[in-house]
Formats: C-alpha cells, sequence, structure tokens
C-alpha cells in the first residue's frame, strides 16, 4: 500500500475534499503517473462513488 493511497484513503474516509468530481480528478492524476495502482484506483473510485 502506498502512501499516496493511504491518504487519499483517508480524504475520502473524512469526507474533507470540495466536491466527489474533485476527488475523482486526483485520483485519476495519480493514476497517469502511477502513484496508484489500477487496483487501488478502483477501490478509492467505488468509496467515493458510494459517498
Amino acid at each position: 500500500m502506498s502512501l499516496t493511497y493511504k491518504a487519499c484513503k483517508s480524504m475520502i474516509d473524512r469526507q474533507s475534499y470540495t466536491t466527489k468530481e474533485d476527488m475523482q480528478s486526483k485520483l485519476d492524476i495519480f493514476l497517469l503517473n502511477n502513484r496508484l495502482t489500477q487496483v487501488e484506483y478502483d477501490e478509492l473510485s467505488q468509496q467515493i462513488a458510494t459517498q
């Protein structure tokens, strides 16, 4: 588990983001820059979608 994943998960758990779209954009950028794996990205994206 990467530090980026842990930080994003914490932000999502606390809902400390402006909008879902904003947080999803951050995840997209992290995935494109290989800061998240596809599995981590999918998990976090699903978590955002269900909030």
